[in-house]
């Protein structure tokens, strides 16, 4: 999925057309008629969590009264009534809530699950998890009810540092630069090891991590490269 950073830009791309009609339509998706969105007008554009279920789209284009256009392609579009977006949980939202976070966070379950529930953390992905929990210290399968407050405070601080950063990036043109993802050694020069790590049953996802910046919690307990 793309994540939020991405989304995020995309978003501010779209936002001038708001307030403007639709005058012509084009393209070759055939879940949905271009010909539909005809004279419809423009009204808001929002960014929620990720969902899936929607109908693949070859391309759509949306011609304005203004003379631009937006094109859609190699994404998923779909008929939905209007979203419900939560500002509270998107990490790159001035409304985005600390302490709903923080809550979450300290759940008896690992903080790498936690991290990537949308409904909790709004627009974070792998990317984003992989590199806030190694410049955090933490550990992917350490359980949020382990952590003090401050190591849950410092996480959350990682997360919406290095979303904020990438979101810059992005607009200014610079490549975005990760310390732990898909690497082989962490900056202070250590093995990194790599694993899938998801809630049983749930959606495995590869995971980075460096087991000397990042001790496991409790520290006795051996190193296991999945929870059952």
């Amino acid at each position: 999925m793309p994540e939020g950073p991405s989304v995020r830009k995309f978003h501010h791309l779209t936002s001038p057309f708001v307030g403007q009609q639709v005058v012509k339509t084009g393209g070759s998706s055939k879940k949905l008629n271009p010909a539909s969105f005809q004279s419809l007008w423009f009204q808001d554009t929002q960014v929620s969590p990720s969902s899936s279920g929607g109908h693949a789209s070859h391309r759509l284009v949306l011609h304005f009264s203004s003379g631009r256009f937006l094109a859609f392609y190699n994404c998923q579009m779909s008929w939905s009534s209007s979203p419900v977006v939560q500002p509270t949980s998107d990490i790159l939202s001035e409304k985005f809530h600390r302490g709903q976070a923080l809550e979450a966070l300290g759940q008896e379950q690992p903080v790498c699950y936690t991290l990537l529930d949308q409904r909790c953390f709004s627009g974070l992905g792998n990317i984003i998890k992989n590199e806030a929990l190694y410049r955090a210290g933490i550990h992917p399968l350490s359980l949020g009810s382990l952590l003090s407050p401050r190591q849950l405070e410092v996480l959350v601080d990682h997360v919406v540092e290095f979303s904020t950063d990438w979101l810059q990036g992005k607009f200014q043109g610079r490549q975005n630069h990760t310390q732990i993802y898909q690497k082989e050694q962490c900056p202070a020069g250590h093995q990194v090891r790599k694993e899938a790590f998801g809630p049983p049953g749930g959606f495995q996802r590869l995971t980075w991590w460096c087991p000397q910046c990042q001790p496991r919690l409790p520290p006795d307990e051996p190193e296991q490269a999945q929870l059952s």
